[in-house]
This record gives structure tokens, C-alpha cells and sequence, in this order.
């Protein structure tokens, strides 16, 4: 009797857990290793102890891994993620295709009105927002006020690239290990055809002329090419073409950089005692230009979304919700400073008497983030939307493709005019197939 009193109070009390489990809901959120998402990560468990109905797994990857990861499971409809991280190129194509759940449930305290215009238009389509944006970012140029003082060189606040050209030449001593300037050199369409494009932007190149025909057999695209490789020669780091963001991030936070042209959300971290050691010798400028009228900056921002496939949207909502609202930024600023708040998302947050005491760079990423216009990247008139990229689905393979021969041409392992021979017939070939051109 025991025994069958036993089953029957075992059997009682998993029919009386059953409930409780069943409620669980288990969301994996795919991210990319930056440090903003490093750092969300960290605090997630104020939103666990929120809503201890949800737990969080994270799948952390190197950015151009993450795209890979995350393009192929929303195309194949694998259904691995629950939140993607996601940049504002994909947001307008995916969303184009029905791949993302609308984000309009974001709760009556969410403020979607406050989110900063350009950062807004990117990640919205025909009226909804299929994204919420973590951080916004232009980029502008950081550098090393200790060292330009030690030269007797004085870096403008719009500087032109023959000035940043000659400071880098300055600045270099590489007995001491210390490169006048780094740049993005890792293959990649989002790492070094994000800087390599908005730098042409600056010399008046183009991706395509008004009939989609490719343009990187152009002079323009020649002298942007040429610049970037010499410079790069005679003032960058070894090994340069393996450096991507994070790797520039570290070379700079050592001391290594006088200069660096990078994401403004980068100021944060240069500027980070605890991160930095050259935290108090650090200033900022815009991105540099040829005087041509644009500077060499793009506009991205990293997005959560939702892929269709999702069985957890409501939770998946919540989790958004948290991450990118406003009650998120306080906590950042509680735990981290007012300085190491996500940036770029909000106008809320360039309002905000204690965020500008503390961050010295947030009138020049403001500035930098208004002057990217996707809508007219180049001096020259284009077809497509985008900064850096055309918000095409064709361009993910194109750009891949391009910076790998760029990155060859940085390497030595390809001349210049055989790594514009290369991108340009590469190009040809994908738009032709895509129907474009003939």
C-alpha cells in the first residue's frame, strides 16, 4: 500500500509541475561578439528575474560567422533563433520577404517616437518597424591627443584626407611599435567594404551607375583603392589584413594607433579606463573627406528582430522590449556609466545633461549619424539605398566577393589594378545573372 501511496503522491506531484514547466519558454538569441552585446549579455538577468518564465541562450558569433549563421537559418526557415541580431541592410530585404514579425507590440512605454530618424528609416518598411535598434553608429576618426601634441600636429574637426595622410605619416614610428593609422583590412562586406566603400563615397565613387552597371573600374574607385594601400603601407599596422573591428579596437586600446577611422560606437570603449589604457589621451573628429562634399562615413545600426519562424514571439517581444527601451539605457548607465550606454538609437539620450557630461564624443556621433544619407551616398547619382552597401540581397555576395580582392591588394598578394580587374568582372557577372544587366 505504501508503495502504490507513494506512486500515487509521485504521480500527484509531476502532474502539479507539469504546469510549471510547460510554462518555461527557452529563447536563443543569436548575437554578434561586439561589446554592447557582450554587455547585454551580462545583464540579462535582470530580464530572467523579471520574467522567470523565460530563459535566454545566447549564440555568440564573429560578425561575418553571424551572417552566415543567421542568413542561411531565415532562408532555409531552420528555425535556430528566436531574436537575430541583424544589421539595417537585411531589416528592408527580410522584412520585403515576409522573413520578420512585424515589431508593432513593443508596449504603450516603448517611445518608437523617440528613436533617432535615420536609424528609424532603416529599420522600417512601408510603415512598420521590423526591427528595434540596439546601437546606432556612424563612424568618425579617433586619435591620440598626447601624440599629435608631441608632433606639433592639430587635428581639425572636419579633416581632409591629405591631412590624415601626412599626420600618419608623421606619427608613425614603428620601433616603438606605434602605427600612424588603422584600418579595417579583414575581408568581409560589413568590415573592410564598410570602410572602403564610405571612403570612396569620399572620392566620388559609386557601387553602381544609375543602370546598375558596376563601377569599380572607375577612376574613383582607383584613387580610393590606391590611397587606402599606400597609406596603409607606409603608416599601418603589420598584418592589417587581417584586422577587422574588434582587432582594431584592441591595437588602439594599447596604444598602438595614433589614429583609427572606425564605428563612433567605438568611442565608448576607447574612452574606457577600464578597457582602454589610453582612455585619458583620446579625441574625436569626423570622418575625413576629399572635398567633394561627403565625408567618408557610413550609417549602420544592429538590430534585434524576430525571425516568421519563431514559436515564441510574445517572449520574444518581451526580450526586445527590454533590450532596446529606454528602461535598458538607465540600467547600462547604473551599472556601466552614463558613457557606456548603447549610442546612436534614441534623441532621448542626446538630450540628456548627464550621457553629454560624460561622453565628449556624442555631439560628433549625433553629427556624423545625421550627415549619412542613404538615399544619396555618393556625389554621383545611384540607384540604391545604402552608405556602404546597396540594399540589394545580390550586393551580400557582391561585397564578400570585392573584399576579398581588396584585402588581397592590402596583403600584397594582388596589385591594386588586378583587385579592381577582379571585383569589377565579379560584379559584372552577379548582376548580369541577377538580370540587372546584360
Amino acid at each position: 500500500m505504501k508503495h502504490v501511496l507513494g506512486a500515487l503522491l509521485g504521480a500527484a506531484t509531476l502532474i502539479v509541475s507539469v504546469p510549471s514547466i510547460a510554462q518555461q519558454t527557452a529563447l536563443t538569441v543569436a548575437t554578434v561578439n561586439n561589446g554592447d552585446m557582450i554587455r547585454m549579455q551580462a545583464l540579462a538577468g535582470e530580464f530572467t528575474a523579471k520574467n522567470p518564465d523565460i530563459t535566454v541562450k545566447w549564440v555568440t558569433l564573429e560578425e561575418n560567422v553571424l551572417r552566415q549563421r543567421v542568413t542561411t537559418d531565415i532562408a532555409t526557415k531552420g528555425g535556430q533563433f528566436d531574436v537575430l541580431t541583424i544589421g539595417t541592410y537585411e531589416v528592408p530585404i527580410w522584412a520585403k520577404k515576409d522573413w520578420l514579425v512585424p515589431l508593432d507590440k513593443l508596449g504603450a512605454d516603448y517611445d518608437a517616437a523617440d528613436l533617432l530618424p535615420r536609424i528609424s528609416e532603416a529599420v522600417t518598411v512601408s510603415g512598420k518597424l521590423y526591427a528595434a535598434p540596439f546601437y546606432g553608429e556612424s563612424s568618425m576618426t579617433m586619435y591620440r591627443t598626447d601624440l599629435f601634441q608631441k608632433a606639433g600636429l592639430t587635428m581639425p574637426e572636419k579633416p581632409s584626407w591629405d591631412f590624415i595622410i601626412d599626420a600618419a605619416k608623421k606619427l608613425t614610428d614603428k620601433t616603438a611599435g606605434v602605427y600612424g593609422i588603422c584600418l579595417r583590412g579583414k575581408a568581409g562586406w560589413g568590415e573592410n567594404m564598410a570602410f572602403l566603400t564610405a571612403m570612396s563615397n569620399s572620392f566620388g565613387a559609386r557601387l553602381f551607375d544609375e543602370k546598375w552597371q558596376p563601377q569599380f573600374n572607375s577612376p574613383e574607385w582607383k584613387k580610393t583603392l590606391s590611397t587606402y594601400v599606400d597609406l596603409m603601407k607606409a603608416a599601418g599596422p603589420p598584418g592589417a589584413s587581417s584586422n577587422g573591428f574588434n582587432e582594431n579596437l584592441a591595437l588602439f586600446n594599447s596604444g598602438k594607433c595614433a589614429m583609427w577611422i572606425d564605428a563612433t560606437v567605438a568611442a565608448s570603449f576607447v574612452s574606457n579606463p577600464r578597457e582602454s589604457q589610453v582612455a585619458d589621451k583620446v579625441g574625436f573628429a569626423l570622418a575625413p573627406n576629399a572635398g567633394l562634399g561627403k565625408n567618408a562615413n557610413w550609417l549602420w545600426a544592429w538590430n534585434l528582430a524576430i525571425p516568421a519562424g519563431s514559436k515564441k514571439v510574445e517572449a520574444a517581444v518581451k526580450f526586445i522590449a527590454w533590450a532596446t527601451g529606454k528602461g535598458y539605457t538607465k540600467l547600462v548607465a547604473a551599472r556601466e556609466g552614463w558613457a557606456n550606454v548603447p549610442p546612436g538609437t534614441r534623441t532621448s539620450l542626446y538630450q540628456n545633461p548627464e550621457y553629454l557630461k560624460v561622453a565628449p564624443f556624442a555631439k560628433l556621433t549625433l553629427a556624423s549619424i545625421d550627415a549619412a544619407d542613404p538615399n544619396k551616398p555618393s556625389v554621383q547619382p545611384v540607384p540604391y539605398v545604402g552608405v556602404q552597401y546597396a540594399a540589394i540581397p545580390e550586393f551580400q555576395g557582391i561585397g564578400t566577393t570585392v573584399g576579398q580582392q581588396f584585402s588581397a591588394a592590402l596583403s600584397g598578394s594582388s596589385s591594386v589594378d588586378a583587385a579592381l580587374t577582379a571585383a569589377q568582372s565579379a560584379a559584372e557577372r552577379e548582376m548580369k545573372r541577377a538580370g540587372y544587366i546584360k
